[in-house]
C-alpha cells in the first residue's frame, strides 16, 4: 500500500490555512486521502445553498489535493533492499549489512546491528528501532556519501545514561538512546555542518549539532533541533 505524509486537521477533517492553527503531519494511506476528499465533496453537496460555504469547501478540497501532491512528491518510497555501513568508534567493530530485503526487515541483520550498537560500558543490548536505520539510510543517500557512519553512541542503558547525566547535566534524563531510537554519528569525508543540515532538512526526528565534540545526534522522536 502506498503512503504519504499530509498536513491536515484530523479532528475536524478540514484543512486549515491559518498559519497559527496547530496542525500535525500524519502518515496516511492513499485510501485515507480519498476518504478525506470525499468528506469535503459531501460538504459541497450539503452547502449548495450557501455560496460562501461552497467556495470555502471547494478551496478546502483543492488544498487537500495540493498538500497530498506535494507530500507524495517529497516522500519517495524507500528501495525494497536497503544496506547500511556502520563503524562503532567505542568498540572498534564495524559492519556493512543489508538490513532490509524485498521490503522486509531481516531479523538476523537487525540482531547484528543491535549488538554493534550495544551499550559501550556494560555491554547491554537493546533492539534498535528500524526507523532509525531507515533514517540513516536516507541521510547517507541524501548527502551522496558511500562510506560508513562512525557511531559514537548507539544504545545507552538507563544506568549508563544516569551516570553520564551526573557528569554532564546536559544529557537528557529521558534520552531516546535508552529506547534504541537515537545515535550520535559523524560521516568521514562529509563536513559536520553539511551532515547536520541534511539531517534537519529531512524533518524525520530530532537533530542535535555538537561541533566541538565532532558529531551530530539524530533520533526518530519528534521533529526538533538544537
Amino acid at each position: 500500500m502506498n503512503y504519504a505524509y499530509i498536513k491536515y486537521d484530523i479532528s475536524q477533517l478540514f484543512y486549515r490555512f491559518t498559519p497559527d492553527f496547530k496542525t500535525e503531519y500524519y502518515l496516511v494511506s492513499f485510501e485515507t486521502i480519498r476518504y478525506i476528499i470525499m468528506i469535503e465533496l459531501n460538504k459541497i453537496n450539503r452547502s449548495a445553498g450557501s455560496k460562501r460555504t461552497l467556495t470555502a469547501t471547494i478551496l478546502s478540497v483543492l488544498a487537500v489535493l495540493l498538500v497530498c501532491h506535494a507530500a507524495i512528491a517529497d516522500s519517495p518510497a524507500l528501495p525494497l533492499d536497503r544496506k547500511l555501513a556502520l563503524y562503532n568508534q567505542r568498540n572498534g567493530e564495524g559492519v556493512e549489512i543489508e538490513y532490509c530485503q524485498d521490503g522486509v526487515y531481516d531479523p538476523e541483520a537487525l540482531l547484528v546491528i543491535d549488538r554493534l550498537l550495544r551499550d559501550p560500558f556494560n555491554g547491554d543490548i537493546k533492539a534498535i528501532d528500524p526507523k532509525l536505520l531507515d533514517l540513516l539510510y536516507e541521510l547517507r543517500a541524501k548527502i551522496g556519501a558511500t562510506g560508513p557512519f562512525t557511531v559514537l553512541c548507539g544504545y545507552r542503558s538507563p544506568g549508563t545514561n544516569a551516570a553520564m547525566r551526573r557528569r554532564n547535566p546536559g544529557v537528557a534524563e529521558q534520552s531516546l538512546h535508552m529506547e534504541g531510537k537515537a545515535v550520535d554519528i559523524r560521516l568521514p569525508g562529509v563536513p559536520l555542518a553539511a551532515l547536520c543540515k541534511a539531517a534537519r532538512d529531512m524533518k524525520a526526528g530530532g537533530v542535535g549539532y555538537y561541533p566541538r565534540s565532532g558529531f551530530i545526534h539524530v533520533d526518530v522522536g519528534t521533529v526538533r533541533a538544537w
